[in-house]
């Protein structure tokens, strides 16, 4: 991030907390340059991109001004998903947008790939490289099944802080999540069983169990507390439903933190219908809070709970390093980690090992919780001033994702094949159903950094949705 921009978040972030009010004139240029020791030129180049925001409006001879603020747009409603069992369906639309990774020109609005550009993983990339000079013949052979111990220790330490007391020998070392989570519900799930899944709830998810052949419950969801656990009782009281899968900590797509009443709720329902729950907490260390949220891992008793989660959006996804904490499951979970995927790459392992040990992680997680606070700030700016009236936007407390509904009359779904044209990729919200709900909504990856080329980017995605609902309405 350029100083500019630094400065210009900060000075938004001011705003937005209503340090400065709305017709309050704001510091002069000279003055800032003095208090940040920046240039002259740089405090102008914020306040350019602060009035591009229409955060600020320049009076001549006066300066810069707060400009009257427009309300933040309205969160999204409960959702109201129907509540049967369902196969899950949009593999072909979730295989294109895997593919469109191809293309270096796209640019993946509908992905959900952290940022690995900034400078805090330098040291991860030195040790990549000493592990490779040190350990070759290591490296190059198998690995202990359940994964390396010393990365196990790492973990089992990490899990403390969201409350989880467990050794490294509860720990499973994973290729990532999304092995981690298929491991897990191959060790509880077989073929025509039902799980009861969040609506909305994250598309490669919903494709490890049309992949299984396991069937979906969609249970309504509140964008700012989660399941609904009255919906949920009612459907564990109608179908045999085998588990439940639950992302409570900075949640995708929609970003809310379940408050702890709700997880030790949603823990004493399934335990008195003996059901499972599946515990995604991928996202749980970019919380904004601190101390980041307790997991609902920690609040189990009975080893029902499988946590699964990984360092792929903390730090990055070609690493491939996730775990499973799976409870009474380890027996099957181990098994089914032989039968599907063998052992991990003991190269990623050793060096995350060390990144996390030496204090690296940590410090890299505190710098990106904060870039991605004020990302999506400036997103949520940028979506008020180019997007149509009556939008509805999630308001995440931690990871890096936005999740927008539209008025009912634009299809995302074919907003999406027209922006594909303009090299733009975005994830329109069907593909978050396993019924294919939500075609009026889609997800935002706020990672990608606030650039002038995003910007231009998202004033596009706004003119093309504009148009959509011109041609609706002229239809």
């Amino acid at each position: 991030m350029t100083r500019y921009q630094h400065l210009a978040n900060l000075l938004a972030e001011r705003i937005e907390q209503g340090l400065y009010r709305a017709g309050e004139k704001l510091p002069s240029v000279r003055t800032l340059s003095q208090e940040h020791g920046v240039s002259i030129s740089t405090v102008q180049q914020a306040y350019q991109t602060l009035e591009t925001l229409r955060l600020i409006t320049p009076q001549p001879r006066s300066g810069y001004f707060v400009a009257s603020r427009k309300a933040q747009p309205p969160v999204p409603a409960m959702s109201r998903p129907v509540q049967r069992p369902v196969e899950v369906t949009q593999w072909d639309q979730v295989l294109e947008m895997l593919e469109a990774r191809r293309d270096k020109e796209i640019i993946l609005f509908g992905g959900g790939s952290p940022d690995v550009t900034q400078p805090s993983l330098k040291p991860l990339w030195r040790e990549m490289s000493r592990v490779v000079q040190h350990h070759p013949t290591e490296i190059l052979n198998y690995d202990e099944l359940a994964g390396r111990r010393e990365l196990r220790e790492q973990v089992a330490r990490l899990m403390l802080d969201g409350g989880s007391t467990v050794t490294a020998d509860d720990v499973v070392i994973t290729s990532g999540c999304h092995s981690g989570l298929s491991i897990a519900l191959l060790a509880v799930c077989k073929p025509g069983d039902i799980v009861a899944v969040e609506s909305p709830t994250f598309y490669g998810t919903m494709q490890l169990l049309r992949g299984f052949g396991i069937k979906a419950i969609e249970i309504p969801t509140d964008p700012e507390s989660g399941i609904s656990i009255e919906a949920l009782e009612l459907a564990l009281e109608q179908w045999p439903i085998k588990g439940v899968i639950l992302v409570p900590n900075c949640n995708n797509p929609l970003g809310f933190i379940m408050p702890e009443a709700r997880k030790r709720a949603v823990l004493a329902l399934a335990q008195r219908h003996d059901i499972v729950i599946f515990e995604d907490d991928i996202y749980g260390e970019l919380a904004m809070e601190y101390p980041r949220p307790r997991t609902i891992h920690s609040f189990d008793i009975d080893g029902r709970v499988l946590l699964c989660s990984s360092f792929t959006k903390t730090v990055a996804p070609g690493l491939r390093v996730g775990w499973i904490v799976p409870g009474r499951y380890r027996d099957r979970v181990m098994h089914m980690k032989y039968a599907s995927s063998g052992t991990t790459p003991p190269a990623t392992q050793l060096a995350v090992a060390t990144f996390v040990r030496e204090g690296h992680y940590h410090r890299h997680v505190r710098r990106m919780r904060q870039i991605y606070q004020n990302n999506m700030e400036t997103y949520t700016c940028w979506l008020r001033q180019y997007f149509p009236c009556g939008i509805c936007v999630t308001r995440p407390l931690g990871g890096y994702m936005l999740w927008v509904e539209l008025p009912e009359v634009v299809d995302m779904v074919c907003v999406a094949k027209q922006l594909c044209r303009l090299k733009i990729q975005v994830a329109p919200g069907s593909l978050f159903s396993a019924s294919g709900k939500y075609r009026n909504c889609l997800r935002i990856n706020c990672a990608l950094p606030t650039t002038e080329k995003h910007r231009r980017v998202m004033e596009q995605l706004g003119e093309t949705v504009h148009r959509a609902m011109d041609q609706d309405a002229n239809a």
